[in-house]
């Protein structure tokens, strides 16, 4: 089997399972959205995916992914970023990316309106939970959403959407499933607060049932499409 083969065979399992667990969890057809994460990939690895009808792509690193967007500019594919962003990385991200899920200090917020340009509709942006106190993880802590969120729905040329995080790694379906719903709890505060959120990015190769049961909208997934990493 050729690589690209390969690609497409893993990305109509991991689509199955997808609907398989919105079935199972008595969620709404295709209210889970798969992001494939190609983080490291190469291109040809992107367009065998793309060629399935696969347009939303998730990215980690600044340099590498903009070399990708401009290369594949005529795909019309849609690219999260979500990786650590760092302050003199913002503009490259505020250019080219529809999305960043890890937003967790509001001066990177706020550099991001401004950098976002005028003829491109607002970066749709999550904020990134510590959702297990990890010392080794970012994002903020569960205390301080509300206060960021304040924040970031006054800038300008930039809309949130929800909140995204990445548990404590676990092979236990019930831990990870407790560390999804306090994310899904917090979810919920900020929305009986008014704010009007419709997305929840978490859930990733090998905690998806967990995720989608506590209320993924939308799942990263890398490793069960383009294999592993070098």
């Amino acid at each position: 089997m050729t690589e690209n083969s390969l690609i497409k065979s893993r990305l109509l399992d991991v689509e199955k399972t997808i609907h398989r667990l919105e079935q199972k969890y008595q969620r709404k057809e295709n209210s889970v959205q798969l992001l494939a994460v190609s983080k490291t990939k190469p291109i040809d690895d992107i367009l065998a995916a793309a060629k399935c009808g696969q347009t939303h792509f998730g990215e980690n690193y600044v340099q590498e992914s903009v070399d990708k967007i401009q290369n594949l500019a005529s795909q019309n594919l849609h690219w999260h970023f979500i990786g650590p962003l760092q302050k003199n990385k913002t503009r490259l991200v505020a250019e080219h990316f529809s999305w960043i899920h890890t937003i967790e200090r509001s001066i990177i917020a706020e550099r991001i309106a401004a950098q976002r340009p005028e003829n491109l509709s607002p970066i749709q942006v999550c904020i990134q939970v510590n959702i297990d106190g990890e010392a080794s993880k970012s994002g903020v802590a569960p205390a301080d959403i509300k206060g960021l969120a304040e924040k970031i729905i006054q800038l300008k040329n930039i809309k949130l959407r929800g909140l995204m995080a990445i548990p404590q790694a676990s092979g236990d379906t019930t831990q990870q499933r407790t560390a999804f719903a306090k994310l899904r709890k917090q979810f919920e505060l900020l929305n009986q607060n008014g704010f009007d959120l419709d997305t929840l990015s978490m859930g990733m190769s090998n905690d998806l049932d967990a995720a989608i049961a506590e209320g993924a909208t939308i799942v990263r997934v890398g490793t069960a499409i383009f294999g592993k990493r070098n």
